[in-house]
C-alpha cells in the first residue's frame, strides 16, 4: 500500500518511523513545511520526504493526517478536490471530529478517525479506530496497517476522546509513575541507572503479565501480598495518600480538557 503522512511533528514521525520499521508500505510520502524530523529517511529506498501536500496525497492509497487540531481544516481544504472515492483517509488529530472533515472532503470519502500513542515509533501502540459510514468496508485495511504498529480496536467513535486520554496521554501518565518509582529506588540507594532499568523492566513485566494472562491486576497483586507484608504495607500506604483516585481524578481532568478543545 502507498501511504503518505501529511504533518511530521511528534506523531507524525513517530508513525512514520514505525512503518519503515515494519516495511508497513511499498511506498511512503512524507509531507510537511518543516521536514526536519523525517529529513534522514529520504534517503531510504521507497521512501519521499517533501513539502508537497498535494503531490503526497495524489500519490497515496492511504492518506493520514498527523496534523494539530487548529491546522487541518487548511490543510484538509488545500487537498479536498484531489481526494477520492477510493483512498482511505485517517485523522490523528485529537478532538476533530468525522463530521467536521466530512464537512470538508464530502460524506463521500472513506474516512476513519485514528488515535495511536507515539509508542507507535517501536511498534507497542494501542491504536484505537473509528470510521465514518463511507469506510465501514475499509477499516480492515486500516488494521492490517495498525496491527503491524502494535494493537489496535475498533470503537464508536463517541469514545475516541476518551481512547485519546487512556492510549495517547496515558504514555505520558504511565512514564510520571515509571518516573517516580525511580526516585523512590535512588532513594533507597540505587544509582540513576540502575534505578532506571528496575522501574521500567519491572512495569514492562506487570504490563506483560496481565496481557499474557488475561487476569485482572487484583489477581496478579493477590499473588505479590502476603499478611503483614511489605507489599500490602506500601500498597495501603500509596492508598491511604490518595494513588488510584489521583489517577482517576487526572484521567477526567484530562478528558474534561479534550472535550474542551472540540468545542473550540
Amino acid at each position: 500500500m502507498k501511504i503518505a503522512i501529511i504533518g511530521t511533528g511528534n506523531l507524525g514521525s513517530s508513525i512514520a518511523k514505525g512503518l519503515i520499521k515494519n516495511n508497513t508500505f511499498t511506498a511512503l510520502f512524507l509531507s510537511d513545511k518543516n521536514t526536519a524530523n523525517v529529513d534522514a529517511y529520504n534517503s531510504l529506498v521507497n521512501v519521499t520526504v517533501t513539502n508537497d501536500n498535494l503531490a503526497a496525497v495524489q500519490a497515496a492509497d492511504m492518506v493520514i493526517f498527523a496534523l494539530q487540531p487548529k491546522h487541518i481544516d487548511k490543510v484538509l481544504e488545500s487537498v479536498a478536490s484531489i481526494i477520492t472515492e477510493d483512498q482511505i483517509i485517517i485523522s490523528v488529530a485529537a478532538g476533530v471530529e468525522i463530521p467536521r472533515i466530512e464537512a470538508i472532503i464530502g460524506k463521500d470519502k472513506n474516512i476513519i478517525r485514528v488515535m495511536p500513542n507515539t509508542a507507535i515509533s517501536i511498534g507497542k501502540s494501542m491504536t484505537c479506530i473509528a470510521p465514518n459510514e463511507k469506510a465501514q468496508d475499509k477499516v480492515g485495511l486500516a488494521q492490517d496497517v495498525f496491527n503491524q504498529l502494535g494493537t489496535s480496536l475498533v470503537i464508536p467513535e463517541e469514545l475516541i476522546q476518551a481512547a485519546t486520554v487512556i492510549c495517547a496521554s496515558g504514555i505520558a501518565f504511565w512514564m510520571r509513575l515509571v518516573r517516580a518509582t525511580t526516585q523512590g529506588a535512588i532513594q533507597l540507594g540505587f544509582e540513576a541507572h540502575e534505578a532506571h532499568e528496575l522501574a521500567t523492566q519491572t512495569c514492562f513485566g506487570a504490563a506483560s503479565l496481565l496481557i499474557e494472562s488475561g487476569k485482572h491486576p487484583e489477581q496478579e497483586i493477590d499473588r505479590v501480598t502476603t499478611p503483614s507484608g511489605c507489599t500490602i504495607e506500601g500498597l495501603n500506604a500509596m492508598e491511604h495518600n490518595g494513588l488510584s483516585s489521583a489517577l482517576i481524578q487526572g484521567i477526567v481532568a484530562s478528558f474534561e480538557k479534550i472535550n474542551q478543545i472540540k468545542k473550540n
